[in-house]
């Protein structure tokens, strides 16, 4: 299906080991436990935060929650983050984020965006896995998409030329292109995917593009346990969507705006963002959240669903090598979900409200 590459062997730089799941670098407190970083988040957050807070502590998971306000300041024109949230997430190195709503109006930048630009979290990581017992169209789904997180199109380097017509500028730097490379072939390696797929579009941005693949292949030579192929954007969305298990052993890696729309597609084929997880990493800290809106029509009623949240702090315990905790929790949202209708919320044509899914997830661990 793919074109190999043949590569030599060359010393791995020790600079990405601390990104990769498992490797993670905060300290334990005296008392056994880890201070964490919450971010409720806007809208649904709250509720779907209480949930996780309600299963860890049923689960006796070893975390002390530090909630944070990131209610965003607007200084000089730019969104800036509350100096107490920079700071308890740069101390705790690792935090757990609900959805969070963009002001409007304001004159405010997007609130996710600004908190990748402020820790500089240049991977995002969407693995998406089928859900046993949840039917959808496709079956035994299991894929994961790593997304450049800091560039491309997402730049917000745009003027108008004149009136009606408007220039918008797509960067790509060999930096952040061979960090995220680099991130993609240690995530393959440590989740034994040991091939990695790199999507793109260079037949017709030739250039940027076309410097994201040639700085892959330079970064594979580094790699000679790990496949590494190429394929254009277009027919990777028309095989995913034809036949997932087609990818079901590979890491895919794509600049900003591919990997945006491509983990949303990925997400479609389980069912959709609320049972979708996502980590978002940096060189020292990193962001695990929910990726699904903040539901404001919802909120308050009891009817969101936490099993996004709840399955990225699972890749946010199994960062923290807290594995046996993170199989239990997983295993018992995964049960819950399989178990019926009546255990799931609304959006999973369920009848659950936030509460009763909470309690049998807690009844399941």
């Amino acid at each position: 299906m793919f074109r190999q590459l043949t590569r030599r062997s060359a010393v791995i730089p020790q600079f990405t080991r601390s990104y990769i799941p498992g490797q993670f670098t905060g300290a334990k407190k005296a008392n056994g436990k880890y201070t964490v970083t919450l971010i409720e988040g806007d809208g649904i957050g709250p509720e779907i935060s209480e949930a996780v807070k309600e299963i860890y502590a049923a689960a006796d998971v070893p975390i002390e929650w530090e909630p944070v306000d990131v209610t965003p300041l607007l200084i000089d024109g730019k969104t800036t983050l509350p100096q107490p949230a920079v700071d308890s997430v740069n101390k705790n190195l690792v935090a757990l984020k609900g959805p969070l709503a963009t002001p409007v109006g304001k004159g405010h930048s997007s609130m996710n965006l600004t908190l990748r630009r402020t820790f500089n979290l240049f991977a995002n990581v969407r693995p998406c896995q089928s859900v046993q017992g949840f039917e959808t169209p496709y079956k035994n789904v299991d894929t994961v998409l790593i997304r450049e997180n800091t560039e491309g199109e997402y730049s917000g380097i745009e003027h108008t030329i004149v009136p009606g017509v408007v220039q918008s500028i797509k960067l790509i730097t060999k930096p952040a292109s061979e960090k995220v490379i680099r991130y993609a072939f240690e995530y393959a390696k440590s989740v034994n995917k040991p091939h990695v797929l790199v999507v793109h579009k260079a037949s017709i941005m030739k250039l940027s593009d076309g410097l994201f693949v040639e700085t892959a292949k330079e970064v594979g030579k580094e790699y000679p346990d790990v496949s590494l192929d190429y394929e254009l954007l277009d027919n990777t969305s028309l095989k995913l969507a034809s036949d997932p298990s087609d990818y079901k052993n590979i890491v895919m890696v794509m600049p900003n705006l591919y990997g945006d729309i491509m983990s949303d597609l990925s997400s479609g084929l389980i069912g959709g963002l609320g049972l979708t997880p996502s980590a978002n990493m940096g060189n020292t800290v990193s962001i695990f959240e929910a990726v699904h809106g903040s539901a404001p029509d919802i909120a308050g009623k009891g009817l969101a669903n936490p099993t996004a949240l709840l399955l990225s702090s699972v890749m946010m315990l199994r960062h923290m090598s807290l594995n046996d905790y993170a199989d239990k929790i997983d295993a018992a949202v995964k049960k819950t979900i399989a178990s019926g209708p009546a255990n799931r919320t609304g959006d999973l044509r369920g009848t659950a409200s936030t509460q009763h899914f909470t309690a049998q997830v807690i009844s399941n661990l």
